[in-house]
């Protein structure tokens, strides 16, 4: 299957601002989302207690930075992502609750040019699953690695897969079943349908070790249910 451009990719998100602005069920399709928001922030506080700037990659409507502010209450945001309506909601949103500054990028993380040693904390939710062959996956490895700060950590978020086919076999079964029955047949139908047009997920483990190749030293789970993950590291 030829899999979606950034543009057509661009195009779906640009349409769906209103649902990714709710905290609670903007992402209803990511098994225990809120949980993992809750993880990921805290596990931020908790290695970077200091922090004075982010960069949230694939911002959306700005939840995970929203979340963020409840850790670190003059944190300032640097916000990427594709769809200039999901960074205007995103701006709008976090502008009126940090003492911070909120710059936007409308960009795509693989092209941006952002300074080395400048960040405290990088967040990537349910954004890398975009990323296609093994070289890109590399380069924003290394890009995430080059702009924190020594001792910044990095929280990722995502769909991923895994290298026994067996195991990822039963673990896409087991996430079908929960499309299911939380709306119906046709919703699991529709899921699994943008997913193999859009995305290419890589497993977990390859993951980690891709992010101790690039130089991270410490490498951390925060937790993992059928085809999602949340894990980070600290430079």
């Amino acid at each position: 299957m030829q899999k979606s451009t950034v543009e057509e990719i661009r195009a779906r998100f640009d349409r769906d601002v209103e649902r990714f602005s709710n905290l609670e069920s903007g992402q209803s399709a990511t098994m225990n989302a809120p949980l993992v928001l809750d993880l990921i922030v805290e596990a931020a506080k908790a290695t970077t207690p200091n922090a004075k700037r982010a960069l949230d990659v694939g911002c959306g409507a700005g939840n995970y930075s929203l979340k963020l502010l409840e850790q670190f209450s003059d944190l300032s945001f640097d916000l990427v992502d594709l769809s200039r309506p999901m960074l205007e909601r995103a701006t709008e949103r976090l502008s009126a609750k940090t003492n911070g500054l909120v710059t936007s990028h409308q960009s795509d993380i693989r092209v941006l040019d952002l300074p080395e040693n400048s960040f405290d904390i990088v967040v990537a939710a349910a954004v890398l699953h975009h990323l296609r062959d093994e070289s890109e996956w590399r380069e924003v490895f290394q890009k995430f690695y080059k702009i924190l700060k020594n001792g910044g950590s990095l929280w990722i978020s995502d769909l991923v897969t895994h290298s026994i086919e067996s195991v990822h076999a039963m673990m896409w079964a087991r996430y079908g079943d929960y499309l299911r029955d939380l709306k119906n047949e046709e919703y699991r139908a529709e899921v699994f349908a943008y997913i193999a047009k859009e995305d290419t997920p890589r497993p977990l483990m390859w993951q980690l070790e891709m992010l101790r190749e690039v130089g991270f030293s410490e490498v951390e789970i925060l937790h993992k249910n059928s085809v999602f993950a949340s894990f980070g590291a600290v430079k």
